[in-house]
């Protein structure tokens, strides 16, 4: 006998409220009543996840009915409009059952083998990092072991509660689907799309720890990218350290390790934003190069450059941030308290030396300009990371994307260039800006730019640009592609196709 909803008791303890609040799930009047005619999907679990799925499934026209060990605790967690039971009543009539409760569980759901014969089980568990290196065979493959007469489908795992409350615009939409039927594959392909997601095909039911690994990754496409920054900011910081703070006091006896926290730092955060935003676009300099050299669009580029050019979003951003937190800094700059002394001793030595005027006229063109250009060259920045979210780039079609990420992005570098160009003025060619015969630091970061901006303005020339267009609308020069077989496996991965 199924018991219908109940007001859940009280619980006590911050720790006992539920994720999902009784009152968001309530407030959608659309949720208070399923028709009957709708199709029927069961859930096995009352936790976090079961509460959410079974809110997103009422709102996209399902039937839930849901199966608790304790359903007259947790029935009032879940929409009025779901059905809250037992686990032997929940599973008897759906077809599709979810099964939201964790691995060490599912041995409990043994009992229930026989209502089970012929249902499509949907695992949406996922693993702790420790358990996935412990277990060789996934949650859904243990899940299928335990219940060889059901079709298990993995699905849904890496689609958060927060996500299925929400609805999907907040969250990922993709939701990878695997399992050995492909009948049980379409079913659930289909519930996916009901509820506003977009499923897709894994494979076999042996891609389940692939799907399960999934949420278990900490930004995968950023640590190549993050690493790299690092790197430049080390190098940056350690050459700037050894030129303003190293050098004076060893030769000059002046203590100014006071510049490490923010001087320096602030010194070293534009170099790594400038070198960043060059190698943003040298893969694509590098890319074009090949291409002309080879007479062919039809060729693989070399792992390195195929993975350097994947990465170029994220090295984009990691530009943008280190750029922001260099404007940020420098407005910080006129607030040190080192700052207010050398005002005030500056001060002094104008008062001493009789110089009731101190006007340089070069040096306020200088900073003028010099601060004018960095602003433009932020702000074209700012316009690069925000059309880079799939929000923003979702809503451009790709004449658009490509103008604001390729043409403006190259604006941009140039910006940066004259910025730093402005910066050091004639610093380069003065001898006391060499310290410990360092160059100046600025005089490193420009040199990457500028054979970029050369690159380009050499791909603009008509004979280099009608043959570069040529080659990317499919033209190939004779005897640019062999068409051989190779003998090695690792060789035949890398041929190219066409």
């Amino acid at each position: 006998m199924s018991h219908q909803p109940a007001v859940a008791t009280k619980m006590s303890g911050e720790m006992d409220k539920p994720l999902i609040s009784l009152h968001l799930v309530d407030s959608d009047s659309s949720l208070a009543k399923v028709p009957d005619e709708a199709p029927k999907v069961g859930i096995l679990g009352s936790g976090d996840f079961a509460r959410s799925l079974a809110t997103r499934l009422v709102g996209s026209g399902f039937k839930v009915v849901v199966g608790s060990r304790n359903p007259k605790r947790t029935a009032g967690l879940f929409p009025s409009a779901a059905q809250v039971t037992f686990q032997e009543e929940a599973v008897s009539s759906p077809e599709v059952i979810f099964v939201a409760v964790f691995r060490e569980h599912y041995a409990s759901l043994c009992s229930l083998s026989e209502q089970l014969v012929g249902k499509i089980l949907v695992d949406v568990s996922n693993p702790t990092e420790q358990e996935h290196l412990q277990h060789r065979e996934s949650n859904a493959e243990y899940l299928a072991s335990l219940f060889p007469t059901c079709t298990v489908v993995k699905a849904f795992n890496v689609i958060s509660a927060w996500t299925l409350q929400a609805g999907p615009r907040d969250g990922n939409r993709q939701v990878p689907i695997c399992s050995d039927q492909p009948e049980a594959k379409r079913a659930v392909s289909e519930m996916a799309l009901a509820m506003g997601f977009m499923p897709v095909d894994m494979g076999s039911l042996a891609s389940a720890r692939e799907v399960e690994a999934m949420p278990l990754r900490l930004l995968p496409a950023w640590k190549v990218p993050t690493l790299l920054a690092l790197g430049l900011f080390v190098c940056f910081y350690a050459y700037n350290f050894v030129r303003d703070v190293l050098q004076p006091y060893m030769q000059e006896s002046q203590n100014k390790f006071f510049k490490l926290p923010v001087s320096v730092v602030n010194t070293t955060l534009p170099c790594v934003a400038y070198v960043l935003l060059s190698l943003v676009y040298l893969p694509g300099v590098l890319a074009a190069a090949l291409q002309l050299q080879r007479g062919t669009k039809y060729q693989r580029f070399p792992d390195w450059l195929d993975h350097w050019l994947q990465h170029r979003k994220q090295i984009g951003l990691l530009s943008f941030f280190c750029a922001a937190l260099h404007a940020l800094y420098s407005f910080c700059l006129p607030l040190r308290r080192a700052h207010r002394y050398d005002l005030v001793n500056l001060a002094v030595k104008q008062v001493l030396a009789n110089k009731s005027h101190l006007w340089v006229e070069e040096e306020v063109w200088r900073m003028e300009i010099y601060l004018s250009l960095g602003v433009l060259a932020l702000g074209t920045l700012s316009l690069l990371a925000v059309t880079s979210l799939p929000s923003i780039a979702n809503s451009l079609n790709w004449r658009e994307f490509s103008f604001v990420q390729s043409s403006l992005g190259f604006v941009a570098l140039v910006l940066s260039t004259l910025h730093t160009l402005t910066y050091g003025w004639t610093r380069a060619f003065e001898e006391s800006r060499y310290k410990f015969y360092l160059p100046p630091t600025f005089t490193l970061t420009l040199l990457v730019p500028c054979v970029i901006i050369l690159a380009k303005a050499l791909f603009l020339l008509p004979c280099i640009s009608r043959r570069l267009t040529r080659i990317r609308r499919g033209w190939e020069r004779d005897g640019a592609i062999k068409f051989t077989m190779p003998t090695d496996h690792a060789l035949a991965e890398k041929t190219s196709h066409v």
